[in-house]
Parts: C-alpha cells; sequence; structure tokens
C-alpha cells in the first residue's frame, strides 16, 4: 500500500468548478427573469386588463343606452327609414357591449385561476433560486478549498528517509538508530 496518493492533475475538479461557475452566471438571471415576468402577467391581470375592460364596459354600456334611446325616439316619431338605422347602431351597440362584457368575465377568472396554477411553479422556482444561492455557491466554495488542498498536498515532497529505507527493505529503529 502507497503511502502517497498520487496527485498529477485536478483539471478535471477546476473544469467542473469553472463550469459550474458559468452556469450559476446564466441560471440566475433566467430564474430572475422568469419570476419577473410571472410579476409582470400578474399585475397585467389584475391591474391593467381588469381595469381596461371595466372602463370598456362602462363606456359601451352608455353608447349602447344611447343606441337604445336614439331607437326609442325613432319609433316614437315613427319614422322608419330612421328606426331601422337607429336598430342597427343598437344591435351593434349590444353586440360590441357583450363582447367587452365577455373579456372583462375572462379576465376575472384568469384572474381566479392564475394564482393557484403558478403557485406551485412559483414554489419550484424559489426553491431552485434557494439552491442556486446558497448550495451552489457553498458547492462552489468547496471545490476551491480542495482544489487548493490538492495543490498544495502536490507541491510536498515525500519524505527522503522513509522513502530510501523502504526501497531497501529495512525496517526504521525507533530511536533512529541502526
Amino acid at each position: 500500500m502507497a503511502e502517497r496518493a498520487q496527485v498529477t492533475s485536478s483539471d478535471a475538479l477546476e473544469l467542473f468548478r469553472s463550469n459550474l461557475l458559468l452556469y450559476l452566471d446564466k441560471a440566475r438571471p433566467a430564474l430572475d427573469e422568469v419570476s419577473a415576468e410571472v410579476m409582470r402577467m400578474r399585475n397585467w391581470l389584475e391591474d391593467e386588463q381588469r381595469v381596461y375592460w371595466e372602463s370598456q364596459v362602462r363606456r359601451r354600456r352608455r353608447e349602447f343606452d344611447e343606441a337604445q334611446q336614439a331607437l326609442f325616439s325613432a319609433k316614437l316619431s315613427l319614422l322608419d327609414r330612421a328606426s331601422s338605422a337607429e336598430q342597427m347602431m343598437a344591435h351593434r351597440a349590444r353586440r360590441a357591449l357583450q363582447a367587452a362584457e365577455e373579456k372583462l368575465r375572462k379576465v376575472k377568472q384568469w384572474d381566479r385561476v392564475f394564482e393557484s396554477r403558478t403557485a406551485p411553479l412559483v414554489k419550484q422556482m424559489e426553491k431552485l433560486h434557494t439552491v442556486l444561492a446558497h448550495d451552489m455557491v457553498q458547492a462552489v466554495a468547496f471545490l476551491t478549498r480542495t482544489l487548493e488542498t490538492l495543490e498544495a498536498y502536490r507541491r510536498v515532497a515525500p519524505p527522503a528517509s522513509a522513502g530510501a529505507t523502504r526501497a531497501s527493505g529495512e525496517t526504521p529503529s525507533p530511536g533512529g538508530a541502526p
């Protein structure tokens, strides 16, 4: 059995350490971008889209009410040609109002469902973020210390007297005398 390990190269460990550093440099920003995109989507659904479609429903309801009022006025005045034009405008306004109400309904539905669908994935991303920020940083530090230790070990010369004594087949005496 050899007294000394034969460490000739630590290149594989150094290559692994450098690849791990490159991975961390790429993975962290990508993970942060995904997290930010989830937040942007949540804000878009909760704030922008809901507010937009609520205002559209109000505007289109006003337009529909105005078209209905114009149709009612035209019917009262007994103008058949005017009532058909007003009737077409009322139908168009009703369809626009229904479309806006449907969009608002879908936005509200997605707003309710979004959290339940994204929460498990966000939780996994948070775990991965913890691994990248904590565990992988510790792994890089461990690899760095290991490489330093191996390099220091490789620089240590084997003891000359023990190697020569073993080569001749003699065993050293406890007092150091032959």
